[in-house]
């Protein structure tokens, strides 16, 4: 069996930052990562998103496809491999068109959680500044792009108390990611990420990892940002398992699987979720969670369950092969 990891092109070109640059990095150790966690039983080769990619599969007679490309730009870019591969009839891991697409537009995502009654923060959405005329808020609120993950566009200052710091952000937001930017209510407590994994249609949970923030110097604002997952990382403390009741643990787990349930995801997806008062908020779910080893979030899940990373993969393209026959 062959398969090929295809992963994005460079996205530095579109976002000259160190956001891009981390992740291309981490992209292309994740790459070599499952290689060679693969390589012991099936052919594997890599190859990059592009506009022959479909062509150079079939040249390839690649039998599956890992899908690790988050898309470089557009408004359903998690949904392009999928739809093409689907388009062609490769099979490939994870979730599907409609799912990613789904989840990778927060608005969407959160409109979801509120019609399936699970609980996620208030929001709005604006497409300029002028539409802040007539919104008032209740300070703080944390300002986000509506498409993008692993904290791309959550930086310290994103977690806003007054209107002039809004405005100044909003700027800047939406000089670089596509509008509308999300602006959220800010939910005070402890904070979770919530790894859920389907074995022939049955979800299941992973241990649950709490993001402990308290650690973060004073003055920095207890939100996982991009400054806490880089700069501040050892600082932040991860418990895995969480230190949670029994019943707390099991309402974290219900509303993480029936989020992945309510956007028809597939395979495997990462739900983060604070606690407020012994109630679980959905804050975003990650349909492509990162799997670089010993460093993504479900790849710590995973140790704690004394399992081995390439068992992780092999899980993962197992489902795959038994999903899409």
């Amino acid at each position: 069996m062959k398969i090929a990891i295809v992963i994005d092109k460079p996205r530095v070109d579109y976002l000259p930052s160190e956001e891009g640059e981390q992740e291309d990095s981490q992209s292309l150790k994740t790459m070599r990562h499952i290689k060679e966690a693969l390589s012991d039983e099936y052919e594997v080769i890599h190859l990059e998103m592009d506009f022959d990619i479909i062509s150079r599969l079939q040249n390839e007679n690649i039998d599956l496809v890992f899908n690790l490309c988050n898309g470089i730009n557009g408004e359903a870019s998690l949904s392009q491999l999928p739809s093409m591969l689907e388009f062609s009839n490769i099979p490939y891991t994870g979730s599907g068109p409609l799912g990613h697409g789904l989840a990778f537009n927060k608005i969407i995502a959160g409109n979801i959680f509120n019609a399936s009654n699970i609980e996620t923060p208030a929001f709005i959405y604006i497409n300029n500044i002028d539409e802040l005329d007539d919104i008032k808020f209740k300070y703080p609120v944390l300002v986000k792009p509506k498409d993008e993950g692993s904290s791309r566009g959550i930086h310290d200052d994103s977690l806003i108390f007054d209107r002039e710091f809004l405005i100044k952000k909003l700027e800047e937001l939406l000089g670089l990611y596509n509008p509308p930017i999300m602006i959220m209510e800010y939910i005070e407590g402890r904070e979770f990420t919530v790894g859920v994994t389907e074995n022939n249609g049955v979800l299941e949970v992973l241990p649950i990892l709490e993001i402990d923030l308290s650690g973060l110097p004073k003055g920095i604002n207890k939100i996982y940002s991009f400054e806490a997952k880089v700069k501040y990382d050892d600082l932040v403390k991860y418990y895995c398992p969480a230190r949670l009741e029994e019943k707390t643990r099991l309402k974290i787990e219900d509303t993480a699987k029936s989020a992945f349930k309510s956007l028809g995801l597939r395979d495997y997806a990462r739900v983060d979720i604070r606690l407020q008062n012994g109630v679980p908020f959905v804050i975003e779910i990650n349909s492509l969670p990162g799997l670089d080893k010993g460093h993504s979030d479900i790849c710590k899940m995973v140790s704690a369950m004394d399992m081995e990373y390439d068992d992780l993969i092999k899980g993962i393209v197992i489902q795959a092969i038994n999903r899409m026959g």
